[in-house]
């Protein structure tokens, strides 16, 4: 059973969820600090190229299915229109001023 976004415990992940899921680049980009970095599969990753190519211009979309570490940690179903969905992983470093500083995640 998936949590409702407008249910996830901490504001910057919902938001960023939200953001995700409505295709809102700019809104996502808003969320992120200027130095934001991002792991897939435990490599690191150029954060824009990665965020083009695997959320917005594939149709991202997270369904969360569980959350923990204050909601800072996330196991969701992801899918975009090039990998299909898959079971993932997702956790978040969220900076005092509420911005995400890194996000990691990858197959769960």
């Amino acid at each position: 059973m998936t949590i409702q976004t407008a249910r996830l415990s901490d504001p910057a992940v919902r938001a960023f969820v939200t953001a995700v899921n409505a295709h809102d680049r700019e809104g996502l980009l808003a969320l992120l600090t200027p130095d934001a970095t991002v792991a897939d599969d435990g490599a690191d990753r150029d954060l824009t190229e990665w965020i083009d190519r695997e959320i917005f211009s594939s149709h991202g979309h997270l369904d969360v299915d569980r959350e923990s570490a204050g909601g800072r940690a996330l196991l969701a179903h992801y899918s975009n229109d090039t990998w299909g969905e898959m079971r993932t992983r997702w956790s978040f470093t969220v900076e005092d001023d509420g911005r995400i500083s890194r996000f990691e995640t990858g197959q769960a």
